[in-house]
């Protein structure tokens, strides 16, 4: 839980850094664990495919960087959600138990119900994020999930259909965060303004004359620490400036029973003191949720994830 001082720090400032949310052993290693076996299988394809040399005594690191160089996708068939462009019937995710464990963790569920209350769903607007160092980035790399992320705000990102609901972000670090490998950014405050205009940049992001003036401070977390998030507050991360990989995950939470902003995605019931009965825990459900809603998407007119009209005079 957290104390008094805490909640009143994010209403005051818009975010909050707490440290020591998650176990390593019991949370954070078998999360580690089920993505080494993913890349194992992932890449023995590609070798089998001659896209990759044998694999040999390489670690999970060294897969993953000899995949990116040779252009091998390790990011969708890792990531918990769906892609925000074309939905294909095979489109690769990833939904196991110790991704689910981790977000359904009952010591981050503690200081979720602190500043959200009881009822709480897992909203699937979520993303693991494993960013190579810069240096290694193809240049033409514009995903954030992969590569730093512009200034926005987190409602900026879901339909309008969520600009009631009360949600909160919040980025788990699986490696430490530092401001050399590429630590989140926040504007402190800037939650209590409006909702700001957003634009394509390199991703969806907030213009720069809307950003520009602002005092922005770095948020480095130690793994297994997280940083939470207003859904109005301004942020975006640093690039990776150091020949290591930072690996993190964004989840979001929301009061149950409130738009999550991508309703035509699923999400569950991680708490409810009301109904405990309606939690969910086991990861072969959720995925077959997913795996539900990506046939039913894949057959249906795209449904895009953003509100913004790029043609706006803002984003001139």
């Amino acid at each position: 839980m957290l104390t008094s001082e805490q909640v009143g720090f994010f209403e005051d400032q818009g975010y909050i850094v707490v440290e020591d949310v998650f176990d390593q052993k019991t949370v954070l290693d078998p999360v580690r664990a089920e993505y080494a076996a993913l890349l194992d299988e992932l890449y023995d394809g590609w070798h089998e495919r001659g896209l990759l040399p044998p694999p040999a005594d390489l670690g999970f690191w060294d897969k993953l960087l000899i995949a990116y160089r040779s252009g091998c996708d390790w990011f969708q068939p890792m990531d918990i959600s769906l892609p925000g462009g074309a939905i294909q019937p095979d489109t690769p995710f990833h939904f196991g138990q110790a991704v689910m464990d981790m977000i359904t963790a009952p010591k981050l569920l503690d200081v979720i119900e602190t500043l959200i209350g009881p009822e709480i769903t897992s909203n699937p607007i979520q993303h693991v994020r494993i960013k190579p160092p810069a240096t290694d980035l193809r240049k033409d790399e514009i995903r954030a999930h992969v590569t730093s992320t512009d200034w926005h705000q987190d409602q900026g990102v879901t339909h309008e259909s969520a600009d009631q609901t009360t949600m909160v972000t919040v980025w788990i670090a699986v490696t430490d965060a530092t401001r050399q490998n590429g630590c989140l950014q926040v504007q402190p405050g800037r939650h209590r303004e409006q909702l700001l205009p957003h634009c394509e940049k390199t991703q969806i992001g907030i213009p720069n004359e809307f950003i520009g003036g602002h005092r922005s401070i770095a948020l480095p977390v130690k793994s297994g620490g997280v940083v939470i998030f207003h859904p109005k507050s301004p942020h975006a991360s640093l690039i990776n400036r150091t020949d290591g990989f930072r690996w993190s995950f964004d989840i979001r939470f929301n009061v149950t029973g409130q738009s999550t902003g991508r309703d035509h995605f699923p999400s569950f019931v991680a708490r409810s003191r009301a109904n405990p009965g309606s939690e969910l825990r086991d990861a072969r459900q959720w995925r077959a949720m997913w795996e539900d809603a990506r046939a039913r998407l894949a057959a249906a007119p795209h449904v895009g994830l953003y509100r913004w009209d790029s043609n706006a005079p803002y984003c001139a």
